[in-house]
């Protein structure tokens, strides 16, 4: 059998990636099994094999000792192949859409990972969870689940995202308001849930709370969970529904009013000078939108949120310090970009009118890439930025990649490429590579539109927004140079809406669950009335 030809492009380059998807591969995995000779790639930081027919994970997967990310979703994989669990580097984990039955406990030995997706299975069995000092998504939706994943005592202090939708869960414990006291968005909806416990309502940092669909006993609980916000919905279950753990300090009343003392809706002058503060503009009827065509970014990279900042007072200081806190990020929140991508441009030099998320063709995508002087088709800027990265590789000796070679991986072999124009129809931005010279910001700029897009979820795209405006408000860009400010500082966002072609809303950022600073007592939100 000979080798096949990804496969050996990838040998021969060295590369950290391969993709081996579709019913082409799908055809040669029937008729042959797959190459195992894709388990000789040491260097592989991502694979992916993905909508083929494939039912068997290879013990030799156990050889990519480097690999940070195994994609093997939309196959017909019956066993979790527990030879994955030494792969000890690895962060993103994604067997969704296959028939896995159950997870062992070994999952537990992967102590890097970021992201686990076990989505569209028929899994009825979930390990005890243990250690996850990195883990930040969790989504088993679509499974089998009679009872909720055991996280009692486990270590989960950056999770933010559990999908749990879709199951059979019939009862959720006490304990997940400790063992998940980080959650910011829990998605609950279309399981068997009769009652919730209290405790549900000491997790302060929920924004995001779906009950939708459940058999919930209480009809005032059921009819809330229907029509209003979580936080409606919290505080309904702080009042309302029993502990059943009688030994946690009773502190939901406290944690209740500060979060209305945030949705207070001052005028201007009343601002608070002892503190920072955010001001949120309502969105207005000719405010810019971005209107996203799900059917060409969903499988590419479906999630998008959008705000702008106004009243911006950069230096060359401020603005070195704006650039650097943003990369910062990307390395941080943002996983390496895995989890999601920061791109921030100047409003004064995009098109008026309406912006398009969409995606391309990489020969057909044309924009002038940040920090270079003529416009290239995404194939052409993708294609010199691998050879950058290899001459770089061979001047250093290193199998290393840095600057913005390290996310090439990201885009390796898509059949598109997601791109945000504006209304003029130019690109502006091409994530999660670069945007566009022509939109660059400067410490002149006065206005920014922000754009945080990910491939993970929406959760993903709300964190990252609400931890850059957090920093860029006590950055102070936004501050008066001929005001005083004694140490506090003020910004001011103007909501923006994503809708679909048609019009109809998607999203808005901030929205009201956005911009809860719990943790942050020194830092005020309001949200300003529309005029």
């Amino acid at each position: 059998m000979s080798v096949w030809p990804e496969i050996a492009t990838a040998k021969s380059e060295n590369r950290h990636e391969i993709k081996l998807a579709g019913a082409n591969v799908s055809k040669r995995i029937s008729e042959g099994g797959l190459d195992k000779s894709v388990f000789q790639l040491s260097s592989l930081n991502l694979l992916n094999i993905s909508d083929t027919c494939l039912t068997v994970i290879p013990d030799e997967i156990k050889r990519l000792v480097n690999l940070q990310s195994l994609l093997l979703f939309g196959n017909k994989i019956e066993v979790f192949n527990e030879n994955i669990t030494y792969l000890t580097k690895l962060k993103v984990l994604d067997l969704s859409r296959n028939q896995l039955k159950s997870i062992p406990d070994s999952l537990n030995n992967l102590k890097e990972l970021s992201s686990i997706n076990f989505s569209s299975n028929s899994i009825d069995t979930f390990p005890k969870l243990g250690d996850f000092p990195n883990l930040i998504s969790i989504d088993v939706s679509n499974n089998k689940l009679t009872r909720f994943p055991d996280v009692e005592d486990a270590n989960l202090p950056h999770l933010t995202d559990f999908n749990v939708k879709s199951n059979a869960i019939e009862e959720l414990p006490n304990c997940v308001s400790r063992s998940l006291s980080q959650l910011k968005n829990f998605d609950l909806s279309n399981n068997q849930i009769k009652a919730v416990p209290g405790e549900l309502a000491s997790m302060t940092k929920l924004k995001e709370l779906n009950l939708k669909g459940n058999k919930l006993t209480d009809k005032r609980l059921m009819k809330l969970v229907d029509q209003c916000r979580t936080k409606q919905v919290l505080d309904y279950i702080r009042e309302h529904c029993p502990k059943t753990d009688q030994s946690q300090p009773a502190s939901g009343k406290g944690k209740g009013k500060k979060g209305k003392k945030q949705e207070e809706q001052p005028p201007e002058e009343a601002i608070c000078d002892l503190c920072h503060s955010l001001r949120i503009l309502h969105v207005e009827d000719d405010t810019v939108k971005v209107k996203i065509l799900e059917a060409e970014v969903g499988a590419v990279r479906p999630y998008i949120l959008c705000c702008i900042v106004n009243d911006l007072n950069f230096n060359e200081a401020l603005f070195k310090k704006f650039i650097q806190m943003q990369t910062r990020l990307h390395d941080t929140v943002c996983d390496k970009r895995n989890a999601a991508t920061i791109a921030t441009h100047d409003m004064s030099k995009i098109a008026p009118g309406d912006l398009l998320y969409t995606a391309k063709a990489p020969s057909q995508l044309k924009l002038t890439p940040l920090s270079r002087l003529r416009p290239c088709s995404g194939e052409q800027l993708f294609q010199q930025l691998t050879a950058e990265a290899d001459a770089l590789r061979k001047e250093k000796k290193r199998n290393v990649y840095s600057g913005i070679h390290k996310y090439l991986y990201l885009l390796e072999g898509k059949s598109k490429y997601p791109c945000l124009e504006d209304a003029s129809g130019k690109v502006i931005s091409f994530p999660p590579i670069t945007n566009s010279e022509e939109t660059k910001m400067s410490h002149e700029s006065k206005r920014m539109l922000v754009e945080v897009t990910s491939h993970s979820s929406h959760g993903s795209c709300k964190t990252v927004m609400d931890k850059l405006l957090h920093e860029s408000l006590v950055l102070g860009i936004g501050d008066d140079p001929n005001e005083p400010h004694a140490g506090y500082h003020t910004l001011t966002v103007q909501q923006v809406k994503v809708v679909d072609p048609e019009g109809n809303l998607k999203s808005v950022y901030p929205s009201r669950t956005d911009c809860v600073y719990e943790d942050a007592t020194n830092v005020k939100v309001y949200r300003m009335p529309k005029k």
